[in-house]
């Protein structure tokens, strides 16, 4: 039994579905900044009477609008929280699956080790986020496309985020497949990573409205790869790559030694 097909094969329509999803929101996206660009109006007026504290909930930053890369920073904010939802629900429930399902008895009488099911069920949730990840980046590149009527080079600027994004991915996949390993009732893992995803998505809106607690910006990881400044600013910083990769291992080596030691629920 090849595990890692196994779990391929059973997240196959969640896949499409998210890709779908993804697709739709970057045309949805797209289609209002049409609505916007042929009003008549420029964006900017429209947008300047929005309380500032609006402006942080809702993702604007100081860019502009009416250009179509000032654009996509703001859409890029609700791309990744789609993209991150999706990882860490996947990374929680492909480890807890068998528990949920009642199949753990039929997997783990079968010869073969924890952390070669570990490993493959990994594997699996990994190549779904490099999947969605690719599929987001041609949606963005042809939608754009069609939209780029001042030929602005936005495609390297696409690029750039999907990296920070798909870093994101990976980092929430591997704290949802590590909570589910921990947590004594991991079906309840894939609801808790949704939570902490959520709380770290407020406490970067937090962080915007107040300058003070910029320093906290290190315990968000929407902070470490936000739009406005990958495209317009830094780039994207050595010292968030670090410590996402540190979380990531660290997250990692969590999920093998929890799932060993722990008694399944069969």
């Amino acid at each position: 039994m090849n595990v890692f097909w196994r779990e391929m094969k059973a997240h196959r329509k969640s896949l499409i579905l998210w890709s779908v999803g993804m697709f739709l929101m970057v045309l949805s996206g797209m289609g209002k900044y049409e609505a916007y660009s042929s009003s008549g109006q420029s964006i900017n007026d429209l947008m300047k009477d929005i309380p500032q504290s609006l402006k942080a909930v809702l993702g604007f930053g100081d860019v502009d609008l009416s250009t179509l890369s000032g654009y996509y920073s703001i859409l890029y904010l609700y791309i990744l929280l789609m993209a991150t939802i999706h990882a860490a629900m996947l990374g929680a429930s492909i480890i807890a699956k068998e528990e949920r399902d009642k199949t753990s008895e039929f997997l783990f009488v079968k010869p073969i080790a924890r952390n070669t099911v570990i490993t493959a069920k990994l594997s699996a949730a990994f190549l779904n986020v490099v999947i969605l990840n690719i599929v987001t980046f041609v949606s963005l590149v042809s939608i754009l496309a069609k939209y780029n009527t001042n030929g602005e080079a936005v495609n390297q600027d696409i690029a750039l985020t999907m990296v920070g994004m798909f870093i994101s991915q990976v980092l929430f996949m591997t704290i949802g497949a590590a909570l589910a390993s921990v947590k004594r009732k991991p079906k309840t893992a894939a609801s808790l990573a949704t939570g902490i995803l959520l709380l770290t998505y407020l406490l970067s809106i937090i962080i915007a409205l107040n300058e003070n607690l910029e320093g906290l910006k290190y315990l968000t990881p929407f902070k470490y790869f936000e739009a406005a400044n990958v495209m317009f600013g830094e780039g994207i910083e050595a010292i968030y790559v670090i410590i996402s990769v540190v979380l990531i291992g660290v997250l990692t080596f969590v999920t093998y030694t929890f799932f060993k030691k722990r008694d399944l629920n069969i």
